[in-house]
This record gives structure tokens, C-alpha cells and sequence, in this order.
């Protein structure tokens, strides 16, 4: 196993994402949030991610809700999240994306009351302000030591309200044969695992960090910081996806599989799961417990 440095872990992170955002489009996000019903309704029903995000009514809740998103990336959720209603702090280790959110925001006409886009280690930026209503991180904490893992949550939870709630979608690796078997199908542009010298030249350059993704492992870090900590299983059908031809049908199938996967018995979700979604509620250190920020 490669061991990962918290520092290490961060510049390997930060060195990724400026590269992968340098050459991001500006001006596509704007569109698509300009044509925010279509995007929006078509996303939470077909692509896991935004299903899963906004599960259980959350777009209904973040109307005049102040949301820290981690990890932001190219920043369509957090320009989603403030075209729902939110007032968005958008936090991400790359300048790169920082800057994407910001251009997007003034192209939009949203003023940094509405949305703003941050860029650094979120343990070492100064947040003095209002508590948040909800942090939430899509894709996030697997690119994280659990070391830093937990260095991210406790902060998080200490900048939360009372009743405030963390929510991030994560993978979920909760069959070692299932994954396993995953490893050894070659998807884009990683190798089989069974290519051996492909795959450890792919594993050294992969900036994900050698941890598990296990609903366990995310809700035994969360306990320690949050008194309620639930994972909800996604994607046991969805995941055959990949190796369907791309376009319409493909996009009609994963509708299908959230439909199916739903009326799964939980043990076969759990097991199969190729996502979840993390809630956590009731932050053993608020904000408010705390006096300030």
C-alpha cells in the first residue's frame, strides 16, 4: 500500500485539479446554468452523482440556506445550489477552480452574497463568518487521507449550525470480491488490473489516495465529530452502465437502475453499492457551541 502524507496528499491534489480545470469552459457552464430546469431535472435523474446529492427533498431545503461546499470542482453545483436559493461558499484545493466559479458567478450576474468561489487547504483557510446551515462535498473526502479525512470533518462540523447538516457523495467499496473483479475490467483509462505492469504505472500517477471506501470506514470517521451518521447505498444496478454504448439509451438505462435499485432489499444495495450518499446530522462541535468561529 502507498502510504500518503496529509501534505503530500494536498499538493498531489492541488498539482491534479489546476491541470484538470485549466482548460475548462467558462462560458459552457453559463449556458448550462442559464438553461437551469433542463439541466437540473434531466441531472438528478439520470447522473448518480446529482441523484444521489439531492436525494430526500435536499433541493427543496437550500432556499435561504448558507451551504460551505468542499471540493467544488468546475463549480456546477455550487452555481446550482445558488440558482436553488442558497447563499454559497464554494472551497476548492485548485486556483483553477476558484477562478471558474467566480468568472461563471459574474457572467451570471451573481454577486459574491450569493455565490463565491475560495481557493486553498480547507484546514488552513480563515472562514470567520456566520455558521452554514449544510456542508456538502460531491466526489470529496475519497480524494482525502483518512488522516485528512477527519482533519476536514471536525473542522467542518465545528462550522456548522445546531440542526446543520454535512452531505457528500462518495464511491462505495463494500465487497472486497466485488471490487476486486471491478479492478480487473479496464474502463477509460485505466488498465485490468490484471495487466500488471499497465496498472501499477496507472496506480502511481492516479492522485486518489490508497484508503477505503467502505460505508463503514466513512461513518466510523464521522462519528467522532457528528452524533448521527447514516450512508445511503446507490448505484448496485446503475454500474453496469459503463459498458453500455454511450447516448440516449445509455442515459434511459441508468434512469431505469435508480428506479430498480430503489426497491432493492438494503443488504443487496449495501453489497453492490457503487456509490452512497453520507448524511451527517447534530455536529458534536457547532458553531454555535463553540461562541464563534
Amino acid at each position: 500500500m502507498r502510504v500518503v502524507d496529509t501534505t503530500e496528499n494536498v499538493r498531489e491534489n492541488e498539482q491534479h485539479y489546476d491541470q484538470s480545470y485549466r482548460d475548462v469552459n467558462v462560458d459552457e457552464i453559463v449556458t448550462m446554468v442559464e438553461n437551469f430546469d433542463e439541466f437540473f431535472s434531466d441531472a438528478v435523474r439520470t447522473d448518480t452523482s446529482w441523484y444521489g446529492m439531492y436525494m430526500d427533498g435536499f433541493a427543496d431545503r437550500l432556499k435561504g440556506r448558507r451551504v460551505l461546499e468542499l471540493g467544488c470542482g468546475n463549480g456546477v453545483n455550487a452555481l446550482a445550489m445558488c440558482m436553488l436559493g442558497a447563499q454559497v461558499v464554494a472551497v476548492d484545493i485548485s486556483s483553477e477552480s476558484a477562478r471558474i466559479v467566480n468568472q461563471a458567478a459574474q457572467k451570471l450576474g451573481f454577486g459574491p452574497e450569493r455565490v463565491q468561489g475560495l481557493s486553498g487547504d480547507f484546514t488552513s483557510l480563515n472562514l470567520e463568518d456566520e455558521p452554514f446551515d449544510c456542508v456538502v462535498g460531491k466526489a470529496f473526502l475519497h480524494h482525502l487521507t483518512e488522516e485528512l479525512e477527519r482533519e476536514y470533518l471536525a473542522k467542518a462540523a465545528g462550522m456548522l449550525k445546531p440542526e446543520g447538516e454535512a452531505r457528500f457523495f462518495e464511491p462505495a467499496e463494500n465487497s472486497p470480491t466485488l471490487d476486486s473483479l471491478r479492478w480487473m475490467v479496464p474502463v477509460r483509462n485505466r488498465p485490468s488490473s490484471l495487466n500488471k505492469k499497465a496498472f501499477a504505472k496507472w496506480k502511481a500517477s492516479d492522485p486518489h489516495p490508497d484508503r477505503s471506501n467502505s460505508s463503514q470506514t466513512y461513518l466510523q470517521n464521522a462519528a467522532l465529530y457528528f452524533e448521527q451518521v447514516d450512508a445511503l447505498s446507490l448505484g448496485s444496478i446503475e454500474r453496469f452502465h459503463k459498458l453500455l454504448p454511450g447516448g440516449s439509451f445509455n442515459r434511459k438505462y441508468r434512469r431505469w437502475a435508480h428506479r430498480v435499485d430503489a426497491r432493492m432489499p438494503n443488504w443487496f444495495r449495501h453489497k453492490f453499492a457503487r456509490s452512497q450518499l453520507l448524511v451527517y446530522r447534530h455536529p458534536k462541535s457547532s458553531a454555535a457551541d463553540r461562541g464563534s468561529l
